[in-house]
């Protein structure tokens, strides 16, 4: 198998809008949190519309106004109402959906997300593109670790993973010629801190 010819499909399979709803998933899937079954359905559809569909349904929307020209690709200027956007969605689902007293983990996750959007803006207006891909999934990597502590699981072998689809996602964005090494661990450390910050308050 020729890694080259599969590598992009990393960059597809964990675009940063993706990334909110692994990590719900993920969340209810290890945490052994007393919830009743609909709250979690709730909680999911929720996370679904606000960071998945509705944003989906905008990207064609700029793509057919012309303000955005790729789903994975954005230059610096196509990359500010995305953002924006991005930031608006993660505070309206703060606001109200994500409760810090029935779903604490989730909160200081989404926090995370939208911290890191607000940092990704200002890397912008200071004409610097930082991966978000690198973002996203150095996020959803220091979610993971930091809930195997907090929940106190062995986590070893998923850890493992993240980090290894971390190494995959970096390599993607070099292969497609998206960013420049800088950029991705740039992006990376966003996404690291915006999630360390967080859980340090809450661990």
């Amino acid at each position: 198998m020729d890694l080259k010819k599969v590598l992009p499909l990393f960059s597809y399979v964990f675009h940063p809008i993706f990334i909110s709803l692994y990590g719900t998933l993920f969340y209810f899937i290890v945490s052994q949190t007393y919830i009743y079954e609909s709250q979690v359905l709730l909680t999911l559809i929720q996370v679904g519309i606000l960071t998945l569909f509705l944003p989906i349904s905008l990207y064609y929307l700029f793509i057919s106004l012309g303000i955005v020209a790729s789903f994975t690709e954005a230059s610096l200027k196509e990359r500010k109402l995305p953002l924006m956007t991005q930031a608006i969605l993660l505070f309206l689902l703060l606001k109200f959906s994500t409760s810090l007293n029935a779903l604490p983990e989730l909160f200081y996750f989404f926090l995370g997300g939208f911290s890191s959007s607000i940092l990704a803006f200002i890397c912008v207006l200071l004409r610097f593109k930082a991966s978000l891909h690198m973002i996203g999934i150095c996020s959803l990597g220091t979610f993971v670790y930091g809930l195997s502590i907090h929940l106190e699981l062995p986590l070893v072998n998923t850890i493992a993973f993240s980090v290894m689809c971390i190494g995959f996602v970096a390599s993607s964005r070099l292969y497609m010629k998206s960013h420049t090494s800088i950029e991705l661990i740039v992006g990376g450390f966003i996404g690291v801190l915006s999630q360390v910050i967080f859980w340090y308050f809450w661990l």
